[in-house]
């Protein structure tokens, strides 16, 4: 006769890969730092770390390193592009899944199934609403180097934020020699943002500059 509460403890495991990979899938198709199968694993492991903590009786001790050790990974899904941080979402996503695992792990399937209802609305529904909101006020940061300190190029740039209707906000300036460097905070309609990519291209006395 077969142990029902092996039984039981597999079905886990098996849920947990089946809800890993519908989270891991979305964020393979979108080519993230944590893709399909790693989605799964942390899914996977993080119900097996619960099962064996309540066989252990750690009473919560095992869930509390899950979500330390959980942490850690997100971190590193975390990076810099250029003057932006990129990966946040991808590291929530991480955390999540380990959140869905540890629901799986102790029993509470349809805690579990609520969370991965919510998490793929979030991920898949509510893109067009971010998109909506991007393109009516959308804030990027730019690093902006002229070629030198005259006052007339750093009024020109102002005016060049100006003319495309956006709001900048400089919170970092550095020298080096014969030019200049800005941090700018902009925000503004993503149409706005394009038609400032167009003109600093264009504009003679920008040395550089990256979004």
């Amino acid at each position: 006769m077969k142990d029902p509460i092996l039984i039981e403890e597999i079905i886990k495991l098996v849920l947990a890969l089946l809800f890993g990979a519908i989270i891991g899938a979305e964020r393979e198709y979108k080519s993230k730092a944590a893709g399909f199968r790693t989605v799964i694993l942390i899914t996977v492991g993080s119900t097996l770390f619960t099962i064996v903590s309540n066989f252990m009786g750690a009473d919560g001790r095992v869930a509390s390193n899950i979500v330390t050790g959980i942490g850690f990974l997100g971190a590193g899904a975390i990076f810099r592009e250029g003057v932006n941080v990129k990966g946040l979402t991808t590291a929530t996503t991480i955390w999540i899944s380990a959140a869905i695992g540890m629901a799986i792990g102790i029993g509470k399937y349809d805690f579990a199934l609520a969370a991965l209802i919510i998490v793929m609305l979030v991920l898949l529904s509510f893109t067009w609403i971010q998109k909506k909101i991007e393109r009516t006020n959308k804030v990027e940061t730019y690093r902006i180097t002229i070629d030198d300190n005259k006052t007339t190029n750093k009024d020109a740039l102002k005016d060049i934020f100006i003319s495309c209707d956006l709001v900048a906000k400089c919170t970092k300036q550095m020298k080096d020699h014969n030019t200049q460097t800005f941090i700018y905070s902009v925000q503004g309609p993503a149409k706005n943002h394009s038609n400032l990519i167009k003109i600093l291209f264009n504009t003679e006395f920008i040395a550089s500059f990256e979004s």
